[in-house]
């Protein structure tokens, strides 16, 4: 009994062990059976980029057999490149030659430029000094100017020194021009003042003459008063006195105004329909009678007459006149030439300056008439018809008259 149990433990324990070694077999032929189909697997994913490979070549191999160049062709292709070469020589030797002949064409071209350029120079420097004056620097340096530039322009350089060379000449040849007309128009002033100085000594004398004998008549008067009063004081009498006094005194100050050269009249005058607005010249006057100097300076030379709005009697008439030319010298009109008398300012500032250096009180008027200017801007067809009518019939009286003398 107990040997039947041995021996079926006995079985039993062997049947175990040989499950036991049977499934360690299998699962080691599951693990190489797996390991073989990844190798396999591997295997065949290498073939497939083998194959692939083998594609890629044989296409290129393909492809270089397309671009492949017969010995032939090469021939033919070097037989091209050297005539090719050679005509490249034969190119590039003819152009050096052209660009020695284009050289020597623009050395002689760059030496006519020069020479151009500098005759050009020359003469634009002389025609802009010949024609300088002591009124158009500004526009002579301009021309000056602009010549370089167009020298410049065409090629023939001048340097900067250059320019300033001749721009410093300019300046000279106007200073110069400036000094010539400066003694020219001071000996025409001084013929003009030796003019005026005669017209006054004429005025005077007549004046002289006029008081003379205007005191000779209240001479006169007064003895035959006395006369008649026989030696007792009158109202009549006095008055004759009186006026006998005052033409000796007036006779008194046009011989003494007569013997002051510096004395006489700053005048400041406009005219609106000749200037505009705001515009007023101040010059200087000896006449005796300064609205005389006014009245000549509208005679003829402008279509309007002048509206005076100060007249300044001083004993140094020039000093006062360049003092208020001087202090206005911003304002003036003509800045190309300082010796016009025309400001372009207001009756205010030019008050206030004159004010200021006369030393006593100076009257003006702020508010121009410009009479004649205004009748002419609002004068009716009508009216203007009539009046050259009237001056149409006086014109032909004195042709008759002229032609009957």
């Amino acid at each position: 009994m107990w040997y039947i149990i041995a021996s079926l433990l006995g079985m039993a324990a062997g049947a175990a062990c040989v499950f036991i070694v049977l499934e360690t077999k299998r699962k080691t032929l599951d693990e190489q059976k797996r390991r073989q189909i990844t190798e396999a697997g591997r295997i065949k994913e290498t073939l497939q980029a083998i194959q692939a490979r083998e594609r890629e070549l044989e296409k290129s191999l393909t492809e270089f057999k397309s671009q492949a160049i017969s010995y032939r062709e090469l021939q033919g292709e070097n037989t091209i490149l050297k005539r090719d070469l050679r005509n490249i020589d034969v190119n590039l030797r003819k152009l050096h030659l052209d660009h020695e002949v284009q050289r020597k064409t623009q050395k002689t071209l760059d030496e006519q430029v020069t020479n151009l350029g500098s005759s050009y120079l020359k003469d634009h420097v002389k025609w802009v000094g010949s024609s300088l004056t002591p009124n158009n620097f500004a526009n002579c340096k301009q021309r000056l100017q602009k010549a370089v530039e167009s020298c410049r322009g065409i090629g023939f350089e001048v340097s900067t020194e250059q320019e300033e060379a001749l721009l410093t000449d300019l300046k000279s040849d106007f200073e110069k021009a400036v000094r010539v007309a400066f003694e020219r128009e001071e000996q025409a002033r001084i013929k003009a003042q030796i003019r005026e100085e005669q017209k006054l000594e004429k005025e005077v004398e007549r004046e002289l003459k006029q008081l003379e004998r205007e005191r000779a008549a209240i001479r006169v008067a007064l003895e035959k008063a006395l006369a008649e009063a026989k030696d007792e004081h009158s109202e009549e009498v006095e008055k004759l006195r009186a006026r006998l006094a005052e033409a000796e005194e007036k006779s008194q100050r046009a011989t003494s105004r007569a013997q002051m050269t510096k004395s006489g009249h700053v005048y400041v005058i406009s005219n609106i329909g000749s200037f505009g607005e705001g515009v007023f010249k101040i010059g200087m006057t000896r006449r005796l009678e300064p609205t005389v100097r006014v009245k000549e300076l509208g005679d003829a030379s402008v279509p309007f007459p002048f509206d005076v709005h100060m007249m300044i009697s001083s004993d140094d008439a020039p000093a006062l006149e360049n003092t208020l030319h001087r202090t206005l010298h911003r304002q003036q009109v003509n800045k190309a030439n300082p010796r016009k008398e025309f400001f372009k300012t207001d009756i205010e500032t030019i008050h206030q300056v004159a004010q200021k250096h006369h030393g006593s009180e100076v009257e003006y008027t702020a508010d121009a008439e410009a009479l004649e200017y205004r009748q002419s801007l609002n004068m009716s067809d009508e009216d203007e018809d009539f009046i050259e009518s009237v001056y149409d019939k006086v014109d032909e009286g004195r042709e008759r008259f002229g032609e009957d003398e």
